[in-house]
């Protein structure tokens, strides 16, 4: 499933740009530096049309712009920075006593982007593996295909295949056969009963569940600034907009796991910005600051100046930021040949 709305780590609009994916005033590049660029999230190229799916009932529709693969790559480093770690004894212990299949461990990974999770996980687990790639653009399950891990932990061939697909309609059968389930930065930009169907179905396969980088709705500055508060709040509104989970998806996974019979770890997973990686801050910044004046457009003139104030803060060295994220490792019971 493609990510359809701006998440902690997308970018939004500041509302008085003149459109998605193009920024206000020149500079050398054709860009005012204090605002928003393509790329950074949910944000079309020149040029691309967003994607059409036929869904049931045969009628084409317009899906939301999909994410730019440059902005997924960019946030790479930090994701695999972030992930916790130490879910992954308690899932290798899992794995490890689920029955064995000649083709190894089949993993799902749901709203797989350009594949940043497999080339993170795969790597970090033994034994052969396939993984099942889902999305809903073609264009980033290409680019996930192409750059997919080959190798796992103990040099066992990894193998991959891509699906077109929507997690709403995830269903047990679906996930028959398979011993993992796998998402990252999804959760938030799913609704309750999405988040209820998803459990649903790892529940009645049996399948184990690792979700990570579901935003937690905190950000810490260093320094601070008096303004800091009312944008994390104006963000938070943003992401809970049409009824999305944003910052509360985390408590609504393990309540719906938990109702499943899962068991379920929770652990954090915070992205650590500043000088170090100052593109991915920058685009995070616009992003961030652009979501809260959306939500509370207000906020603009005042929001303007923070935004101008925090990239020069970045560009001088001066600025470090905490993005909370939360990880999730849900166990649901075995299910028999099917686990």
């Amino acid at each position: 499933m493609t990510k359809s709305t701006t998440s902690a780590q997308g970018a939004a609009m500041i509302p008085s740009q003149p459109g998605p994916g193009r920024t206000g005033g020149p500079t050398a590049a054709g860009q005012d530096e204090d605002t928003v660029i393509p790329g950074a999230g949910p944000a079309p190229r020149p040029g691309e049309r967003p994607t059409l799916r036929l869904r049931d009932g045969g009628a084409p529709q317009e899906e939301p712009p999909r994410y730019a693969p440059e902005w997924l790559e960019l946030r790479e480093g930090a994701d695999a920075s972030a992930r916790a770690g130490e879910l992954l004894d308690p899932l290798r212990i899992r794995l490890a006593n689920l029955p064995g299949r000649p083709g190894g461990l089949v993993v799902h990974d749901l709203g797989c982007g350009t594949g940043s999770m497999g080339r993170w996980l795969a790597p970090r687990l033994d034994g052969p593996q396939h993984w099942v790639l889902h999305d809903r653009d073609p264009y980033l399950l290409h680019f996930a295909a192409v750059a997919s891990p080959r190798a796992a932990a103990d040099g066992s061939r990894v193998t991959v295949e891509t699906r077109r697909g929507d997690v709403a309609r995830l269903t047990p059968d679906a996930l028959t056969g398979s011993g993992l389930v796998t998402a990252s930065a999804l959760l938030d930009v799913l609704t309750r009963e999405e988040v209820d169907t998803l459990a649903a179905a790892c529940a009645g396969a049996g399948c184990p569940a690792l979700l990570t980088l579901s935003v937690a709705g905190r950000v810490e500055f260093t320094p601070a600034d008096p303004l800091d508060a009312e944008l994390t709040a104006a963000f938070n509104d943003h992401q809970r907009r049409t009824g999305l989970l944003g910052p509360d998806a985390v408590t609504a996974a393990c309540e719906a796991f938990a109702a499943h019979g899962a068991t379920v770890h929770v652990r954090p997973s915070p992205w650590r910005l500043g000088p170090d990686a100052a593109a991915l801050t920058a685009q995070w910044l616009r992003g961030w600051v652009g979501a809260a004046v959306e939500q509370r457009p207000e906020l603009a003139d005042r929001a303007q100046k923070y935004l101008a104030a925090r990239l020069a803060a970045l560009a001088a060295g001066e600025l470090r930021v905490t993005v909370h994220h939360s990880d999730l490792l849900a166990l649901s019971r075995p299910r028999g040949g099917t686990a």
